[in-house]
Order: structure tokens, then sequence, then C-alpha cells
């Protein structure tokens, strides 16, 4: 059997292979609940043959939203409403799984749908945001620099958040830090100018993260937590991967059982030039270094793309986003490509169509 369609399993969770479906935005909530538009978003994919779904990012708290169209977890009826859907992408034989997050001073900004940009005002239902230091994001509102209870009461917010996670039937739980949102904020000195515990030194930036995996991995009981970094902030002075290193083997001590890694987000002047893969090398280096499992992402299109990442030892997995877009059946397709067409079981329903491979 082909390397990226070898199932894996972390703690009790098992996934039937590594192809696996990225957290993605979809700006399509009210108040935070997941609808209808979510529910199928979702599920396809798990007939599609992925081995997980980790749904999108979703804010702890009503100001952790990116936009005011985000999904929450932040109250019992947002719980109610995702547990339909977690339980149609387990039917459909892929591990649900969930991204918890708070934007931090990227909060409050208009849906991409909206055409407009920057931040949302308070006359159009937007808020002020929180971030570790009073320093905006290039072209939105400036934020209030958060105080110990209020650090505190976002450690509060994401072990609130896992708990219904849990109780919804996510089987996997992603921590956020990255992409310039509130933990990766804390770790980046260019956004990160605190004297206090959660400032200056690597040990004291790293500080609230630690404590918000400690409260998901209480959370999460015998399920995995996943942790995603950016590995770099592509600029001068920033974030990078000796940092992500060093931060990533922490968190594996605190209980994280996969590092996510992805790249940038953090300040607009960034410099990244992309192309097919460009982020692997990031999460070869961080797996190597640190022994911990890695997934990689970042323009990974095909099936033999993809199965060369994982049998090279580059990643334990693969999380897809556009492509599973593109093509929502893109693992049925993944393991046809790769001569191994009963490695993805095609649903009943379309067994008709799947490609018959010769001899």
């Amino acid at each position: 059997m082909s390397s990226l369609l070898t199932p894996l399993t972390l703690r009790r969770t098992s996934f039937r292979n590594r192809l696996w479906v990225a957290p993605m935005c979809q700006y399509s909530a009210v108040d935070g609940i997941p609808n209808d538009w979510h529910h199928v978003h979702l599920a396809q994919f798990a007939s599609g043959g992925a081995g997980l779904v980790i749904a999108e990012a979703t804010a702890v708290v009503p100001e952790g939203r990116i936009t005011p169209e985000d999904t929450g977890l932040w109250t019992d009826g947002q719980r109610d409403a995702w547990a339909p859907i977690v339980a149609a992408i387990r039917a459909r034989g892929a591990v649900p799984g969930i991204q918890l997050a708070h934007a931090g001073r990227k909060a409050s900004t208009w849906s991409p749908f909206s055409g407009r940009r920057g931040s949302v005002s308070a006359e159009d239902g937007g808020w002020t945001t929180t971030a570790p230091s009073a320093i905006a994001f290039d072209g939105f509102a400036a934020p209030e620099a958060l105080d110990a209870a209020g650090i505190d009461a976002i450690v509060d917010a994401f072990a609130a958040a896992a708990v219904r996670a849990v109780e919804a039937g996510f089987e996997v739980l992603e921590v956020h830090a990255a992409h310039g949102y509130l933990l990766h904020q804390f770790l980046s000195p260019l956004s990160n100018l605190r004297e206090d515990e959660y400032g200056g030194s690597l040990e004291n930036r790293a500080r609230l993260l630690l404590r918000v995996v400690d409260v998901v991995r209480a959370a999460a009981g015998d399920r995995p937590v996943f942790v995603r970094f950016s590995a770099t902030d592509w600029a001068d002075g920033g974030w990078g991967v000796e940092e992500t290193v060093a931060v990533g083997s922490w968190v594996a001590a605190h209980g994280a059982d996969l590092l996510d890694i992805s790249s940038g987000g953090l300040v607009a002047h960034q410099s990244i030039t992309t192309g097919p893969g460009y982020q692997v090398p990031l999460a070869a280096e961080i797996r190597r270094r640190t022994g911990v499992p890695v997934g990689a992402v970042g323009e990974i299109t095909g099936g033999q793309q993809a199965e060369q990442i994982v049998a090279a030892g580059e990643a334990d997995a693969i999380l897809a986003a556009r492509e599973w877009l593109r093509d929502p059946h893109f693992g049925l397709r993944a393991a046809t490509e790769l001569g191994e067409p009963t490695a993805a079981p095609w649903p009943p329903q379309y067994e008709r169509a799947r490609p018959r491979v010769a001899g």
C-alpha cells in the first residue's frame, strides 16, 4: 500500500489515510452558528475519501472571530448545531476535527464576499479587537493590549470551547497558532512588545500558547490535539524555523500530538515565493528536528505529489485546502492515481463511476 494511503493512529483515533482536509473559512455563519452550507461543505469531503476533515477556524469568543460571519463554539447552541455535521462526517468514514481560534488584532474584518476591506466599524456590527500589544495590522483598526485578566479569560474560553467540541463529537482538536492570529501574535516579536511574563523571551512569548494547549489537552481526553504553526513570518526580525522547532517541542511535551505546519500571515510586508509544495521543506525540517509528527500544507494538488512527500518522510500527513474545493473527491482520485482504488472506499451510490484499473 502507498504511504499516503496507509492508516495512521494518534492516541485512540485511527485515520483511514493521510490525505486530510485543512480548515477553510467559509464566512457563512450567523451568530457563530454553522448551517446547511457547512454541513454539505464538510460532509462531501468525507464522501470524497478524506481521512480527516477539519472544520474552519472557529472562534472561542465572539470578539475572536475573523469576520462577523465566522463560526463559533462559545455557546451550547453552537455546539448543538455542530453535532449533526460531525455525525455526517463520521458516518462517511472520515475523522471529524475542528480548529479552535482567536483572531486577535485580525478580528472584526469584512468578509471577502462583501467587496470591502479592513476593519468593520461598531456601527456596522464590528468590535474593538485585542492583541498582545496595541499594534495594528496594516490597514486594520488598532487593537487594545490585553491585560492579565484578559489573557486568563482567553485561556478559559479555549477550555470551554474545547469541552463543547468534545461534546459535539469532534475527534481532533486543533489549536490555531498561525497566520497572524492571536496566539501567533504572542509568539512573534514583530507583534509582541510586552514587558511582562508574556513578552520578551521566547519562553514568555510562548506562555499563552502552552497554557491553551494545556487546557485543550485536558478537555480532549484521549483524542488527538494538533497545533497549527506558521513556521516563518517571511519577514526580517520575525518568527522563524528555530523558534518553531523549540516551541513545537514544548507543545508536544504539553500533550500535542501533531504539528500542522503552514507559514506567514503575521505582517502585510511578508515576502513569500510560492510554488508547488513550497511549505513542505519547513514541515520536513521541523519533523526531523523535533521528532514530532507533522502535517504539510501548501499547493499540494495531486496524489503522486502527496505520496512522494509522505514516502520521503517529509511529513506524516498532507493537509490540502484549495484542491479539495476544486475536487471534493480528491481522496478517491488520489487513490486511483496511486493504483490503490480500494484504499479510499467509494460510496456505493457513486460506485458506478469508479474508474476500473486494468490488470
